[in-house]
C-alpha cells in the first residue's frame, strides 16, 4: 500500500564500497528512524539538510556505525513523501544490518522500483520520465545516456504532450459543431478542413518513429556477429575492436568452438559482439554444435562482420558465407592483408583490408559501421524514442489516425471520424501514464533495481 512506509538500500550490495546508502520514504520515515539515530533530533529539523550521528540498536544500545542522515520532507523529495536518506560506511554487513534496524522499527522493505513508483502515482514524474531513470542506469554510451537524460528532463513528454494538443484541438471543434451548430464563431470542421490537420500530425507521429529507430539503436546497441572460415582472424578482430584479449588466439584452427562476447562503443554506437565459432565442415561433434550456433546467429545479428583470409584463396565455405549474408547489413573483411595477397576479389561486393597482426584497417571499419547506420550525421541534441512501450504505443496511435484520414476521403460522417481521432488521442496518454492499468504499471516498475 502506498500508505506504507518503506525502505531499501539504494547503493550497489554486491560487494563492499566507500558509501552504503539506506532509503527510506513515508509518512512514518522520520519517525522511524529519529528511534535509531544517536545525534539531533530529526522530528525538528528542517527540509534539506544532513546530520551526522551514529545509529545504534534501541534494545541493546550497540553502535552500529557513524552515520551522516540526509533529510527530505515532502512533498519536496523525489517521492513527494517524506524521505530519509542514511549514509553509512558501504561495508555490505553493516548496510544490511542498518536495513534490518529501519524495517523492525516500521518499515516496510520496498518492491524493486517502488521508490520511483510513487514518484509517478504522486504525480512528481510521468511514465516516460519515471521508465528513463532505468534507462539512465543501463546507459552504455554517451549517446544513450544523453537520451536518458532528454527523457528524465521531459523532453519526450514534450513531444508527446505536443501531438495531443494537437489532436484534443480537432476533437474539440468536431465537438462543438456537432453540440452547438448554431455559434457562428466556431470554425465549421469538414472533410476537407479535418484532413490537413491530421495529415500534418501523421507526418510528426511518422518522423518520430522513423528516428525511433536510430533512439534504439543507441539505447540497445546492435547484435554483431563476427563470423568466417576457421583461422581467419575472428578472435584477433574481437581482441582488436575490444582493445583486449578477450579471445584465445592461436593459429590452430577451431579454437573457438562456441561465441564469445563483448561489448565496445564506436561512434556512440554500442556493438554487442560476438565471436562465432568457424563455419566449417567438420566430424568433431563439440565443434559442429559451435558452427550450428554460428549459423543461427548470422540470422539473429543486427550486423555481420564477415571475415575473409586475403592470404588464401576464396573456398566454397567463403562464397556460401557471402551469399548466406548477402541480405543482412554486412561489412566483409580481408584479414592478413599483411601477406600475399592470393584471393580474388573480383566477385566480391566492397570489402576492406584488415591485418590484426599490424592492427589496420580498424579506424576503416568503425568508420564503415557509423557510415552504414548514419551515426555519422546524427544530432545528439535531437530528442529520438527509444523505448520499446513507446514507440509500440505511437505506433497504434497512428494507426488510428491512418484510420481516420481514411474515413474522411469515404466522406464518413464527421462524428465517426472523430472515434478514431479520440481513440489515438488516449493512445498517447498512455505513453505518459494516464488512463493505464495497474497490472501494466506494476510490470514496468518491477524492472527496476531495488531502491530505485
Amino acid at each position: 500500500m502506498i500508505s506504507d512506509t518503506i525502505a531499501a538500500i539504494a547503493t550497489s550490495t554486491a560487494g563492499s564500497s566507500a558509501i552504503g546508502i539506506i532509503r527510506v520514504s513515508g509518512e512514518e520515515a522520520i519517525e522511524i528512524v529519529n528511534k535509531l539515530f544517536k545525534g539531533k533530533d530529526l522530528s525538528t529539523q528542517k527540509s534539506h539538510t544532513i546530520h551526522y550521528g551514529r545509529i545504534t540498536c534501541p534494545d541493546t544500545h550497540l553502535i552500529i556505525d557513524e552515520v551522516l542522515v540526509m533529510l527530505m520532507r515532502n512533498p519536496k523529495s523525489f517521492t513527494m513523501e517524506d524521505v530519509v536518506e542514511i549514509n553509512c560506511h558501504g561495508g555490505t554487513f553493516v548496510t544490511k544490518r542498518i536495513l534490518e534496524l529501519v524495517l523492525t522499527h516500521g518499515a516496510r522493505h520496498a518492491h524493486a522500483g517502488e521508490f520511483s513508483k510513487r514518484a509517478f502515482l504522486n504525480g512528481r514524474i510521468d511514465l516516460t520520465e519515471a521508465e528513463s531513470i532505468m534507462d539512465l542506469i543501463e546507459a552504455k554510451s554517451d549517446h544513450a545516456l544523453k537520451l536518458a537524460v532528454n527523457a528524465l528532463d521531459g523532453k519526450v513528454t514534450q513531444l508527446i504532450k505536443a501531438l495531443r494538443e494537437a489532436l484534443l484541438e480537432v476533437i474539440a471543434t468536431i465537438e462543438v459543431n456537432i453540440d452547438y451548430p448554431e455559434y457562428d464563431e466556431v470554425e465549421e470542421m469538414t472533410h476537407d478542413s479535418l484532413r490537413p490537420k491530421s495529415l500534418a500530425i501523421h507526418q510528426t507521429m511518422a518522423q518520430l518513429l522513423h528516428t525511433a529507430k536510430t533512439g534504439q539503436l543507441i539505447k540497445n546497441g546492435l547484435k554483431t556477429a563476427i563470423i568466417g572460415r576457421p583461422n581467419v582472424g575472428k578472435s584477433s578482430l574481437l581482441n582488436q575492436l575490444m582493445r583486449e584479449d578477450k579471445a584465445i588466439v592461436t593459429n590452430i584452427a577451431g579454437t573457438t568452438r562456441d561465441t564469445v562476447e563483448g561489448s565496445v562503443n564506436i561512434g556512440g554506437l554500442t556493438l554487442n559482439l560476438i565471436d562465432t565459432a568457424g563455419i566449417h565442415q567438420t566430424d568433431d561433434l563439440v565443434e559442429s554444435i559451435g558452427v550450428e550456433k554460428s549459423k543461427k546467429l548470422i540470422e539473429e545479428a543486427e550486423l555481420i562482420l564477415l571475415v575473409l583470409n586475403a592470404n588464401e584463396p576464396l573456398t566454397d565455405e567463403d562464397k556460401y558465407l557471402v551469399e548466406m549474408t548477402a541480405h543482412k547489413h554486412r561489412i566483409i573483411l580481408l584479414n592478413k592483408s599483411d601477406l600475399t595477397q592470393k584471393i580474388k576479389t573480383d566477385d566480391l561486393p566492397a570489402y576492406i583490408l584488415t591485418s590484426m597482426t599490424c592492427q589496420s584497417g580498424i579506424s576503416q571499419l568503425e568508420e564503415a559501421i557509423k557510415s552504414l547506420f548514419e551515426m555519422s550525421e546524427m544530432n545528439v541534441e535531437e530528442t529520438f524514442l527509444s523505448n520499446t512501450r513507446h514507440i509500440s504505443t505511437l505506433n497504434k496511435s497512428m494507426t488510428a489516425i491512418t484510420n481516420a484520414i481514411e474515413q474522411m476521403q469515404k466522406g464518413t460522417p464527421i462524428d465517426m471520424v472523430e472515434i478514431d481521432l479520440r481513440t489515438a488521442w488516449e493512445l498517447l496518454g498512455e505513453i505518459l501514464g494516464e488512463d493505464v492499468s495497474d497490472s501494466l504499471i506494476d510490470e514496468l516498475f518491477t524492472k527496476f533495481c531495488l531502491g530505485k
